[in-house]
């Protein structure tokens, strides 16, 4: 299934179903938002998935992605990982901040989730100084899962893919306080679809997107990084968040940048990825961070070259 939040006036929008090849929708009859959706999942997924083999059948309206607003405009909790080690690598290498890893459970942060840019507005920033960079991820939306949860899989509702903006010179500094992460994570981006896993087919293999997720920068290519390579899987993400907590229905969990060990020749996911080869190549990075007015997008695609999550296209803007 895949579904798309309109916007109607209220901060949740207005949950719609999307057909198979992302061209039509209707507002879904089962559920008013994808939290509430989200929130009785087992009891309304048999009659979601009606709407959804109808909307399929024909009929419905024109979806506009453009028009379209984060699948969940908010959410409880927004917890990002860092699952890809050769991302994490290459910025121990270049920029001499080697966090402290402990072995076997991934890098995680709570960022931002009261509010989530959708994949199509401008994104305004304080300064240029800040280092404003792009930070393609895959990630997912639970439903309740308990604290203690290990088998975690059936908790995996829906996939998304994020935009995880970042300001690169403020990170250095905030991650030596030792209190983690506040002005260098501003809100993040979402595509306006979110699917079921099984829209992937064979792509969703090990809980992980066995797909790429094409990067632009100014209308050139900055990579198509694979998503297959986590160490650890999403089980394993929700897993670890819910160690010592209850994750509510509605958790958004990231994948962190999507990265790969033949970066060189694949490209980054992220501008500080390609600044960190840049520097141990030739000692100084060359590419510059973004600058207002500068277009970004981002894209996934199956493997047949049909749409999955719609894309994120999106302008860098002064605040």
């Amino acid at each position: 299934m895949r579904f798309a939040t309109l916007p109607n006036g209220t901060p949740d929008g207005r949950l719609h179903v999307v057909s198979r090849d992302n061209a039509r929708c209707m507002p879904s009859e089962v559920a008013m938002t994808l939290q509430a959706a989200l929130e009785n999942w087992d009891a309304l997924k048999p009659d979601l998935e009606k709407e959804y083999a109808r909307l399929n059948q024909g009929g419905g309206q024109a979806f506009d992605m453009s028009q379209a607003l984060a699948p969940l405009p908010r959410a409880w909790q927004w917890l990002d990982g860092s699952a890809f080690d050769s991302h994490g690598a290459l910025m121990d290498a270049a920029y001499k901040v080697k966090a402290e890893k402990i072995p076997g459970k991934p890098l995680m942060y709570q960022g931002v989730s009261d509010r989530f840019y959708s994949g199509s507005e401008d994104i305004p920033f304080p300064t240029e100084d800040d280092g404003i960079d792009v930070e393609g991820e895959f990630g997912l939306i639970t439903t309740a899962v308990p604290m203690g949860t290990t088998d975690t899989l059936p908790h995996i509702a829906l996939l998304v893919q994020i935009n995880d903006w970042s300001l690169r010179k403020l990170g250095p500094p905030e991650m030596k306080t030792g209190f983690g992460w506040v002005q260098t994570k501003p809100a993040c981006s979402v595509a306006p679809i979110a699917l079921t896993p099984d829209e992937l087919g064979e792509a969703w293999r090990d809980a992980r997107v066995d797909l790429p997720l094409t990067v632009e920068i100014k209308g050139e290519k900055l990579g198509a990084p694979q998503g297959y390579d986590m160490g650890f899987g999403f089980d394993q993400l929700v897993a670890h968040a819910a160690y010592s907590r209850a994750l509510p229905a509605g958790t958004v969990v990231g994948s962190g940048t999507v990265s790969n060990e033949n970066c060189r020749e694949v490209g980054s996911a992220c501008i500080a990825e390609r600044r960190a080869i840049e520097m141990i190549d030739t000692g100084a990075p060359e590419m510059p961070f973004l600058e207002f007015g500068d277009h970004i997008r981002m894209e996934c695609r199956a493997k047949d070259g049909s749409p999955l999550f719609g894309e994120i296209a999106q302008t860098v803007t002064k605040a």
